[in-house]
């Protein structure tokens, strides 16, 4: 899956690893030779408030 926004969560499923996209800069994001899963709904500003 191509990373098109600031914010956006990915997943590896291999090994666990998360990262954030602070920049976007076209193409995939890659990690133990397989692509990483946009984790939904974890784009910034759409984080649920805890607490409320």
């Amino acid at each position: 899956m191509a990373v098109k926004n600031v914010g956006e969560k990915y997943h590896c499923n291999v090994c666990g690893n998360e990262t954030t996209v602070t920049e976007v800069g076209g193409g995939t994001l890659v990690c133990c030779e397989e692509e990483m899963e946009l984790v939904e709904g974890e784009e910034e500003g759409e984080e649920e408030e805890e607490g409320v």
